[in-house]
């Protein structure tokens, strides 16, 4: 999760595609340059250990965008593949509280 922030704080989409499941993964990702990300908080994780093939992390990621803050509250799922964790998709929005 934590790479994943990163690669949107950097604007790396790449990264962000090869660490998308195929499942779900779409073929192209724009990311909106006026978004600044500045913090994550990590609220909790569910699995994702190192002998689980699933995991949940949930998280509130911090943003500026035209000069106003924002957050990005979601509750993301993971899967492993051949010892690599793939971001899945977000669970859906009545999960988070």
């Amino acid at each position: 999760m934590r790479s994943r922030y990163s690669a949107f704080a950097c604007g790396d989409g790449q990264y962000l595609l090869d660490s998308w499941h195929p499942l779900t993964r779409p073929e192209a990702l724009e990311l909106d340059a006026a978004i600044s990300w500045r913090r994550l908080d990590i609220v909790r994780t569910e699995r994702g250990g190192l002998l689980d093939k699933k995991g949940i992390v949930e998280f509130i990621a911090h943003y500026r965008e035209n000069g106003s803050a924002g957050r990005q509250h979601e509750i993301s799922r993971f899967l492993k593949t051949d010892h690599r964790w793939f971001y899945l998709d977000a669970a859906p929005d009545n999960s988070v509280g």
